[in-house]
């Protein structure tokens, strides 16, 4: 039969036909019993084969039966990527290379690939030379560590349940093996496995030990390549797992192996039961994993805390803390058991602390979050035991610089039919590790093409710089939004929906919510788009227990409780008004340092896949396979890996590496190494070699090398032979005293120099430390001059103020009194002028006049001062005056006291002098609220005075009849009145201001 493009189809050949989705299928030509040709795919499926067949193409020989390394794949596209994988996954091959990336396939069942033999096999072993193995990128970044003397880093991604936090304990375990020392500082960092599994790991509908944090493990190293220590980083747990699971879900194993592998009577003393009984632990229906032995695994992790240094009483006073969630009641229990802080709200209002209770569903959710904070406190500080037991100080002091290797496993990507704030910040460092990964293949590869001027075609590649500048790039950003509305007490899951649609709507990354009642957006992540629910955005952000709860665990007599709470309870007696961090601004500080650990280290990746989600083995799901391929950004590592050189050296390193490889004699093209020009590159400074290429270097070198040792070591080879021998011999030895002797010079002029130059540091070293010691006195004395002259000026100015507002107090009270006095003098002459008496002229006139002292000191006239006034003439003093309580009626008792804006709580606050809520019956002296304005202060008295009249708690002035015996008093007497209402003002008080 012919195929399109002429080519010719025969029995048992391989071709590839369109499977009805985006990615063609591999089948193989079969021809039936009657003469007819089918095609029958991977898959088992049978296609009739037609003439006008249009859609088949013929496979390369490398997609038959697979290859070691997807570069060499003929079919380079999704469809080749994919069948390699499908063929080696049914072979029970899982680890497939990329170049230096590592693709590994989880098989859902025991290997034997992690025996003490395939250590040994691996180690010491160029990348290549043996089958791909976790093993391999392992002893490639030990490898590299010790012959370059820099940092490594491998960097485990992947989907849930594709096998990262296996592949991480596999990497472990063969470092520790080839450390070769087998220490108790290894056996304590293996050890840590089991309990950062029990604490961090549950079982998900995905996986059966599916981590639910990330983690960073640090191993450091000496120079001799032995273990030293390590340090363990943790990134957002998944506190909200303690409280709520989905269907077929567990809580955290630590929980199930308790109750299943203590003893009955240790359960007794906890009063503790089976799982069934705990609300925490059955709300996902499922309380036995299958695959699982949760009580071994219990005395595993006992063991493990031992080993780690932890004591008898942390580990229960853990496993009290463990099992605190456990509490239901009901509200309407008249004496309830649980503390009043977890039933009740109390909140300041008008510098009064208010107390509210809470509803069941209130209740129920303080109760959770107390929970939630507690086990990621008490995780917290688990891992910082850890760190304290495996993390060793170098004993070569300070300037001692260690090689390190980092283990990063972090979650990945999720879209789920429910996606919050939790699976944002998982994508957002996804996104981080992808443009890490982005960069480090396909930015860093081309730029440093372009610096040596190699002369190839860049490659497009997919770039999700975009999605960052999204998330954390730009000004306003979705994550900043987040933090801004988080810091708003008045700050709503809608306003901060709103918020974002309204800045980001118009980009082609954000995809705003359909209408005002949708509180969905989704984000065009570089796996695909992920819509999330931003109902709870804000409360899990805030990540805060409140007040109420910090007061209860700071009366608690639990010393692990108080601890792992230290930093909350010691903010709460400093200032409790001051702004808490947010949970998306810490995770992003620990991403930024994340992200600078591995920009100086050399990065190697393994990228674990998930071939089903029904966790079976030998069952390869081809859409969700391709699914990744894709996002994992595998085609365009494959191309760039294919077109580019990875592998790069300098001149020198270059000539002293690979010089052996050179002969002298006329070098004969039969026998060369290099096979043509496409396999290598010159740049200006640089050789650039392919993977082959320079794994084919490697074998040569190793094979020359072994050769020449072999003929050089005692009884191998030759012995001398007559005088030609001895002659030779000698010649050698005479020789080797030569080069010995040079060398030997050579490293004493190394050690001269070097000493000078440790000489010139120290003195350097010493200069420095002098002046910085010289420095901080004099900062030091500065400060304390400043300080005390500040104190001097901060006391003057105390004291100035003090005397200030004492001689304001004295004027205020002597216009006070000059203002009572002034009152009675108009009262005395409102009472004459209302009942006339007949008088004399002389009488009248002393009487209006008798304020005025009798010897006064104008136009030379002196005389006594009149009643009232004696004190003017004496030395001036500041008088004290007694306050005038004034009448109220009897008090009234209100109902609404424990109101929030009741008129008792304003009167206490806003009333001036000693007036309060009760009603007054006397004229004031000052109104009952503060007015600046003094004709304010002027109406509200006024106004007061006629209220007063009007309710007739004052009289009414009374009319004067006018007689013709008293028209001379009465018009005096006016007189005087319009002189002394001149004074006090018409029908108001006295208003003197302190001069």
């Amino acid at each position: 039969m012919i195929l399109n493009h002429g080519v010719s189809c025969s029995q048992g050949e391989w071709v590839w036909v369109d499977s009805g989705t985006e990615v063609p299928i591999g089948a193989r030509v079969k021809v039936t019993d009657t003469g007819h040709q089918l095609l029958v795919d991977d898959e088992g499926k049978e296609y009739k084969l037609s003439q006008k067949e249009d859609s088949i193409r013929v496979m390369h020989p490398t997609s038959v039966e697979g290859v070691d390394d997807m570069i060499r794949l003929g079919d380079l596209n999704e469809a080749g990527l994919l069948r390699n994988l499908l063929v080696r996954h049914r072979q029970g091959i899982i680890y497939t290379y990329i170049g230096s990336v590592l693709v590994a396939v989880n098989p859902y069942q025991e290997l034997p690939l992690y025996t003490a033999d395939q250590v040994r096999r691996y180690h010491g072993r160029r990348l290549g030379e043996l089958p791909p193995h976790v093993f391999a990128i392992a002893d490639t970044c030990y490898f590299n560590m010790r012959r370059h003397n820099r940092d490594q880093c491998c960097i485990i991604s992947g989907e849930s349940g594709a096998g990262k936090t296996e592949s991480t304990k596999l990497v472990l375990q063969f470092l520790a093996a080839v450390s070769g020392q087998h220490s108790w500082i290894e056996q304590q960092i293996l050890e840590a496995n089991p309990i950062l599994e029990a604490f961090g790991n549950a079982k998900t509908i995905r996986n059966d030990n599916s981590s639910r944090f990330g983690k960073y493990v640090e191993i450091f190293f000496s120079k001799d390549g032995v273990i030293e220590g390590a340090r363990l980083e943790q990134y957002l747990l998944e506190k909200s797992r303690v409280c709520h699971q989905a269907m077929e879900e567990r809580n955290y194993h630590i929980f199930y192996c308790m109750l299943t592998g203590m003893t009955t009577e240790q359960k007794r003393n906890l009063c503790l039961g089976d799982a069934s009984e705990f609300n925490y632990l059955k709300r996902g229906d499922c309380v036995v994993c299958d695959g699982r032995d949760d009580a071994k695994d219990y005395t595993r992790i006992r063991t493990a805390l031992k080993i780690l240094t932890f004591t008898e009483t942390h580990c229960w006073a853990i496993l009290k803390l463990v099992f605190l969630g456990n509490m239901t009641w009901a509200l309407s229990s008249p004496n309830p058991p649980q503390p009043k802080c977890l039933t009740y709200r109390s909140f300041m209002t008008n510098r009064e602390r208010v107390s509210k209770p809470l509803s069941s569903e209130q209740a129920a959710d303080c109760r959770d979050a107390f929970v939630k904070a507690i086990y990621g406190k008490l995780f917290i500080w688990i891992v910082g035991r850890i760190n304290s037991a495996i993390h060793k100080t170098p004993t070569n002091g300070p300037k001692y610089v260690r090689n390190s290797i980092g283990l990063l496993d972090i979650f990945g990507f999720e879209n789920f039919a429910s996606n919050s704030f939790e699976q944002l910040c998982i994508n957002f460092a996804n996104e981080q590790l992808q443009q890490f990964f982005v960069r480090h293949v396909f930015k860093l590869e081309q730029e440093e093409y372009t610096k040596e001027d190699i002369v190839w075609k860049n490659i497009t590649f997919n770039d999700n710089t975009q999605t960052l500048d999204l998330l954390v790039g730009k000004p306003l950003n979705v994550l900043a939004l987040i933090d801004e509305e988080s810091h708003f007490p008045k700050g709503t899951d809608v306003t901060m929906l709103n918020k974002m649609n309204q800045v980001h709507a118009k980009g082609n990354i954000y995809i705003p919510s359909k209408n005002t009642h949708d509180m969905e957006f989704g984000i065009r992540h570089f796996a695909g788009v992920v819509y999330y629910d931003s109902r709870g955005f804000l409360e899990k952000n805030r990540d805060t227990l409140s007040s109420d709860i910090i007061k209860l665990i700071d009366t608690t007599t639990n010393k692990l409780l108080r601890q792992i709470f230290e930093a909350q309870l010691s903010a709460a007696e400093t200032d409790g008004r001051k702004q808490v961090s947010t949970l998306s601004g810490q995770f992003r500080q620990s991403l930024d340092s994340l992200m600078k650990a591995l920009s100086i280290c050399q990065p190697h990746f393994i990228r674990c896949f998930k071939p089903n989600d029904n966790k079976k083995s030998m069952c390869f799901d081809r859409n969700l396979c391709i699914r990744q391929l894709r996002y994992s950004g595998m085609i365009d590592t494959i191309r760039i890996r294919k077109l580019g050189y990875p592998i790069r050296h300098t001149f020198k390193q270059f000539l002293q590496r690979y010089r052996v490889l050179l002969k002298t004699t006329v070098c004969d093209p039969k026998t060369a190494v290099i096979a043509g020009h496409d396999d290598w590159k010159i740049g200006t400074t640089k050789i650039f070699l392919k993977v082959q290429l320079n794994l084919d270097f490697s074998v040569q070198v190793k094979m020359i090398l072994s050769r020449n040792v072999y003929t050089t070591q005692p009884g191998r080879g030759s012995k001398p032979d007559g005088k030609r021998g001895i002659v030779l011999q000698r010649g050698f030895q005479r020789l080797q005293s030569k080069i010995r002797g040079r060398l030997s010079r050579l490293h004493y002029l190394k050690e001269l120099a070097a000493a000078v130059t440790m000489q010139s540091q120290v003195r350097g070293y010493l200069a420095r430390k002098s002046y910085k010691s010289k420095r901080e006195a004099v900062t030091v004395l500065q400060a304390h001059t400043r300080g005390m002259l500040a104190r001097k000026t901060t006391n003057k100015m105390r004291t100035d103020a003090f005397l200030s507002a004492r001689e304001r107090e004295a004027r205020e009270q002597t216009a006070a009194e000059l203002q009572r006095r002034l009152e009675e003098v108009l009262s005395q002459s409102q009472q004459a002028a209302a009942e006339p008496e007949p008088v004399s002229e002389q009488e009248m006139v002393e009487t209006m006049f008798e304020f005025l002292p009798h010897k006064v000191s104008v136009g030379g006239q002196e005389g006594p001062a009149p009643e009232g006034f004696e004190d003017l003439e004496r030395t001036r003093t500041i008088p004290e005056v007694t306050e005038e309580i004034p009448v109220e009626l009897p008090v009234v008792e209100y109902d609404d006291e424990d109101e929030e804006f009741s008129f008792i709580k304003f009167s206490a606050l806003h009333f001036q002098g000693s007036a309060t809520h009760s009603h007054i019956t006397q004229r004031l002296r000052q109104p009952l609220l503060y007015h600046e304005d003094e004709g304010d202060t002027l109406a509200c008295l006024t106004v007061w005075w006629i209220i007063l009249r009007f309710m007739g708690d004052i009289a009414e002035p009374k009319q004067i009849n006018q007689e013709p015996s008293t028209v001379i008093q009465k018009n005096l007497g006016q007189r005087q009145n319009r002189r002394l209402s001149n004074l006090v003002g018409l029908d108001q008080v006295l208003n003197i201001r302190p001069y």
